[in-house]
C-alpha cells in the first residue's frame, strides 16, 4: 500500500524542482519535539495537528489526514520519527523508527526523494526531533552541525 501513496504524493510534484506549498514565516521560532511530545500527534485526538517525522524534521501532515488520520492506512507512521520505515516502504512497527543504519544505496535514495519531493514540497516543518540536536542527556550537543549529518540536505530547510 505504501507505494501506492507515493504514487499519488508525487504525481502533483512531477516537475524537476517542485514547487514548495508552505514556507514558515522567517520569524516563526524552531520548536524540538521529545519522543513523548511528538506521540501526541498521532492522529487520534479530534481536533489535534497530526505530526510526521523524517530525518528528524517534524511536518504537519494534517492536511493528508485520509492518509495520515486515526484508522487511515498510514496512521502508524505518525506521532514518531518514521524515517527508516519511510526509506523502506514499511509500515512493520521494527522499521518505525530514525534509525538509517544498514540501510541500502537504493534505500537511502528513496528516503531523500521523498523527503525532498513529498514531505518538503507538501507539508509545513513546524520544528525538529530533539535527537538531532541534543545528547541522550537532554544537554546540547556542541558539536551538532546539521549540514555534517549522514543522508542530510539542510539546504532550504530553514
Amino acid at each position: 500500500p505504501l507505494p501506492c501513496l507515493l504514487l499519488l504524493l508525487l504525481l502533483p510534484a512531477a516537475s524537476a524542482e517542485p514547487e514548495l506549498r508552505f514556507r514558515p514565516p522567517a520569524e516563526a521560532p524552531v520548536r524540538l519535539f521529545t519522543e513523548p511530545e511528538l506521540a501526541r500527534y498521532d492522529g487520534h485526538q479530534e481536533g489535534q495537528p497530526i505530526y510526521l517525522a523524517v530525518k528528524g524534521v517534524v511536518f504537519d501532515v494534517t492536511s493528508g489526514k485520509e492518509f495520515y488520520g486515526k484508522g487511515a492506512p498510514y496512521n502508524a507512521l505518525v506521532g514518531k520519527d518514521s524515517t527508516r520505515g519511510v526509506a523502506k516502504m514499511s509500515l512493520d512497527p521494527a522499521d518505525l523508527t530514525h534509525d538509517t543504519t544498514g540501510l541500502t544505496e537504493e534505500e537511502l535514495k528513496s528516503l531523500d526523494d521523498i523527503f525532498n519531493n513529498v514531505y518538503k514540497a507538501k507539508y509545513p516543518i513546524v520544528g525538529y526531533t530533539s535527537r538531532r540536536i541534543l545528547n541522550e542527556d537532554g544537554s546540547p550537543n556542541l558539536d551538532f552541525k546539521p549540514e555534517d549529518q549522514p543522508h542530510f540536505s539542510i539546504k532550504d530547510e530553514f
